[in-house]
């Protein structure tokens, strides 16, 4: 079964817009975790707009699950993960001012770059995935770096899941199948909601894990936290195909 990874990113948004510490970041992946999450994700940007870095300590002690930070690996990045050492280590080619991700590595222009990086955080015993677009070049490069995961970034195909789901899942479902086929575990997420994941889930039933936190959230302000944690878990639960 695919695991749910729950971004807890937005909940820390809501939380600066204000100051102080409602609602707290910890509590929150405490309670994801207790209502069914397999592990939380974080991803600090430099500008510490939502998810700080006193956050990813605080949260050390209380992931039980599994952790997975994202990132771009500047040196600020990278020394982080030194010191956190988390379950899995995301690599997003994020400019600093990025409001979101919304493209993967290049991974033939950065290969040097990235073989680095993925040794170095493989080598603290620290899962690696790059998060890459559905392009098979990219994908098999992806390979040859050496990292253990791809992540696909799943924007395309939610923005054109709602008029053609077909069109939609076939270049995420033949990138699955070469990743697979090489030996990478597989990840997915952006965009990821009720409406599109099951779709998803059904089509390319080997992905390993979907990191949801933006729909997630939102919809936890109708259903509830714990609901919506389960509706996400449901989509992942032995699917079956839309008619």
């Amino acid at each position: 079964m695919t695991k749910l990874s729950v971004n807890v990113n937005k909940i820390a948004t809501l939380r600066n817009s204000r100051g102080g510490n409602i609602p707290d970041v910890v509590q929150v992946a405490i309670d994801c975790q207790l209502f069914g999450a397999d592990g939380i994700t974080v991803h600090p940007r430099p500008d510490q707009r939502h998810i700080r870095t006193s956050d990813v300590f605080d949260l050390q002690a209380k992931v039980h699950t599994e952790f997975n930070i994202e990132g771009n690996p500047t040196p600020e990045f990278i020394e982080l993960i030194r010191r956190i050492r988390p379950t899995q280590v995301t690599l997003v080619p994020d400019a600093h001012d990025a409001i979101t991700s919304n493209a993967g590595w290049d991974t033939v222009t950065h290969k040097d770059f990235l073989t680095d990086i993925v040794n170095e955080f493989q080598s603290m015993g620290v899962r690696t995935s790059i998060f890459v677009d559905p392009y098979p070049e990219m994908i098999r490069t992806a390979s040859q770096i050496g990292t253990d995961r791809i992540e696909l970034y799943t924007g395309p195909y939610a923005e054109l899941y709602s008029t053609d789901r077909e069109k939609a899942i076939t270049p995420y479902l033949e990138a699955a199948t070469l990743a697979k086929n090489l030996g990478l575990g597989v990840n997915a997420g952006h965009d990821l909601n009720l409406d599109n994941l099951q779709w998803f889930s059904v089509h390319i039933p080997w992905i390993k894990e979907v990191s949801i936190g933006h729909s997630l959230i939102c919809d936890a302000l109708y259903l509830g936290l714990e609901k919506s944690i389960k509706a996400y878990k449901n989509c992942l639960k032995e699917p079956q195909p839309q008619v």
